[in-house]
């Protein structure tokens, strides 16, 4: 486990953690006693709700509102981020975009979902972990801390369990994927770079409740992963010192049992 930052807690800055696993996630972090950013795009009434509930956990907290189809708000975000958390040691990229497209069916890709899915789920992504590191880098060098600071890029098990359902979403996670040992190496030794997979852990869609439970228990372990189960693991990667460069599925092992379907619509 990492050492405390000297006379402060740590801060970690949430995407998408107004709602979902960003929500979790971000209260998974206050648990465990780290200040919190939380970042969203159009839910400020959800992210105030989240606020609230970390605020009672004793940690500080702030909203910050960022499109992360612009770059300009992506930039202006980060450094206010940095600004109000100088203790800012990790980042988790949670925010995404999940809808349905498929190459035979009747809504098959088009260049806008493509374009809208690689600038939310890998550019905004990657644009945030390249300011990550310039600032972790530029705090090293002032300070000398041995202590090791983190990017967490949400994944998703059917990267090694494809099938062809919600295909710009699958690549868009693809790319992400690769990005994660590709700046491994290079932020190393200022910036760890990891990948955290989860199964199915909330319903999506139009998935009805019946069906999610469903879906959920068709894994190996009978049961797939939990917003708590998800969050728990990224709290673990932030504090562990010698990974970098690899991915962490959480999911029952739902990546074992290959489909020809994405797995919700085998449970409507």
């Amino acid at each position: 486990m990492n050492s405390p930052l000297p006379q402060q807690q740590k801060a970690v800055l949430v995407t998408g953690a107004a709602k979902r696993l960003g929500r979790e996630i971000a209260l998974q972090f206050a648990r465990q006693g780290w200040d919190v950013a939380v970042h969203y795009g159009r839910s400020e009434q959800e992210a105030q709700e989240t606020v609230k509930q970390i605020q009672g956990l004793g940690v500080k907290v702030d909203t910050f509102q960022a499109d992360l189809a612009d770059e300009a708000a992506i930039k202006k975000m980060f450094s206010t981020v940095s600004q109000k958390f100088a203790n800012l040691h990790c980042l988790v990229n949670s925010a995404s975009i999940f809808e349905y497209d498929r190459a035979n069916s009747n809504s098959p890709l088009s260049v806008l979902s493509l374009q809208n899915h690689i600038q939310v789920n890998l550019t905004a992504p990657i644009l945030l972990s390249q300011l990550m590191f310039e600032y972790q880098k530029s705090i090293v060098n002032k300070t000398g801390s041995e202590n090791l600071p983190s990017v967490i890029q949400l994944l998703d098990q059917k990267l090694i369990n494809l099938n062809p359902d919600y295909l710009s979403y699958t690549l868009s996670k693809a790319a992400l994927a690769t990005s994660v040992e590709m700046l491994a190496v290079d932020f190393a030794p200022h910036l760890r770079v990891l990948g955290l997979a989860p199964g199915i852990s909330l319903p999506s869609g139009d998935q009805t409740k019946d069906g999610f439970a469903k879906a959920h228990q068709m894994t190996p372990l009978g049961k797939s992963s939990t917003p708590e189960d998800v969050a728990k693991a990224a709290v673990f990667l932030a504090q562990a010192n010698a990974i970098t460069g690899t991915t962490l599925y959480v999911d029952g092992g739902q990546h074992l049992l290959p489909s020809s379907r994405d797995v919700m619509f085998k449970t409507n």
